[in-house]
């Protein structure tokens, strides 16, 4: 089904998408423990229906009842991730245990994410439902970043959620108030966000939305690339604008820059991320002191002819930094890049030897160049957590600040860079505390 023309193609699937942490006990012989779960479900379904003109065969909503525990997902569940107009996350503490569902999260994201670079508009088509309460502070940076008000759908809601109502009959008026402004908040998410249509993920290789530390981790973007009036003569500038952070190499297929797209990508898996300029970085070598924070650098092969920066891009290969990865994004359908591929190809592999012929599989491949939207968002998740796992084993441990020297130590969590305007912030501590060991392997091996 298309929609308006300029707007995002209507999916063909469920209106709605229940993402939903199953009960403990589930694919027993006695009672179904998601039994209310259920309930809510078929309610929710009934209230999208009757807001609507749903075109006949078009289900209200998908829920998942299949087993979970170390299976696959289903095909008719990548489907629906793929073709729902809204995903519903019904919010409790075991619902952000789950890595199962910050899979579901991360896969209906990444559609959002695609909409919002493709039109420069953000697509607000996650609508949180709360199940049980769960306090702020254990969000995920992707849950707090939706900024919904559960008091909007009733104060008895906010404070006991779904669960405590739908349980007793004294709150049945109230259960029957916030299913119906649920649907209402779906509808209308449903009608502004128009987020088009995905493709089926391999869950296998997708990661959760809620990362694998306690808290939002910290991320540099750097971006190495020139601005409009800086370009080589003859080159076109309509990738460029006034700062290096206005560089979209993949444009016409997307209207918002690229470091835009990587801070949205990073955020989707809970990592707060700063973005700045290379020119503006210290020189490889000159910095002092312990590494910040993990960080991704975005070059531009078309930098590379400026010699100052290729010099100083070949230095930083050089250097013992393997907590910075890089990713040489370029646009197969730039008549340009594609008649110089070559060239900048070869002044790539003469630049950045090291990054283009060690590390994982993925950094790489990202180094050796990364040719379209699609390659770049699903490799960048890779390399963003190969950075992170680097800079886990690199950055020095200290004993906290009240805690005994006996007890064991933290690492160093992200300095703060200082806010900068439109982007999210380094917090200055505990971006890092709580994340997994991390794997002692030779990252030079595929």
């Amino acid at each position: 089904m298309t929609g308006k023309e300029g707007e995002a193609p209507v999916p063909d699937g469920p209106y709605f998408f229940l993402s939903y942490a199953p009960a403990t006990g589930r694919g027993g012989s006695g009672p179904d423990p998601d039994m209310w779960v259920g309930r809510l479900f078929e309610d929710l379904c009934r209230g999208v229906a009757e807001l609507t003109a749903l075109p006949a065969g078009t289900p209200p909503g998908f829920m998942d009842r299949g087993p979970r525990p170390g299976g696959a997902w289903s095909e008719q569940l990548g489907r629906s991730l793929a073709s729902c107009r809204v995903f519903v996350p019904l919010f409790s503490p075991r619902y952000f245990a789950s890595e199962w569902c910050g899979k579901e999260w991360y896969a209906f994201a990444q559609r959002a994410i695609r909409h919002r670079a493709a039109t420069n508009r953000p697509a607000d088509a996650i609508v949180p439902a709360l199940w049980i309460p769960v306090p702020p502070r254990q969000l995920p940076l992707p849950a707090e970043q939706l900024g919904f008000d559960h008091r909007d759908v009733g104060e008895r809601y906010a404070a006991d959620g779904l669960y405590g109502l739908i349980k007793l009959r004294l709150f049945a008026e109230e259960y029957r108030r916030a299913v119906h402004c649920l649907a209402r908040h779906i509808v209308g998410a449903a009608h502004t966000g128009r987020v088009g249509p995905g493709r089926p993920l391999d869950h296998r290789t997708l990661p959760s939305a809620f990362g694998t530390a306690a808290g939002p981790r910290a991320l540099r973007v750097t971006v190495a690339a020139p601005t409009r009036d800086e370009l080589p003569e003859g080159r076109d500038g309509v990738y460029y604008g006034q700062s290096p952070l206005d560089w979209n190499p993949y444009h016409p297929d997307t209207q918002r820059p690229l470091a835009l797209v990587a801070d949205d990508i990073a955020g989707s898996l809970n990592y707060r991320p700063t973005v700045a300029s290379f020119d503006d970085e210290s020189p490889p070598g000159e910095e002092s002191g312990p590494p910040s924070g993990p960080e991704v650098l975005l070059v531009d092969r078309w930098a590379l002819l400026d010699e100052n920066r290729r010099a100083r891009l070949a230095a930083l290969d050089a250097a013992d930094r393997p907590w910075i990865s890089v990713v040489v994004p370029w646009n197969r359908d730039d008549p340009q890049s594609r008649a110089a591929a070559d060239e900048l190809t070869a002044r790539t592999a003469a630049t950045l030897p090291s990054r283009v012929s060690h590390g994982r599989p993925a950094c790489r491949a990202a180094a050796r160049g990364v040719e379209s939207i699609d390659a770049f968002e699903e490799l960048l998740p890779h390399v963003v957590e190969a950075a992170a796992q680097q800079y886990l084993r690199h950055a020095p441990a200290h004993p906290p600040a009240g805690r005994a020297p006996t007890q064991r130590p933290r690492l160093i969590g992200p300095m703060d860079h200082g806010p900068q305007a439109g982007h999210r912030t380094v917090q200055p501590h505990d971006a890092l505390d709580g994340a997994p060991d991390v794997e002692d392997t030779d990252d030079s091996q595929p």
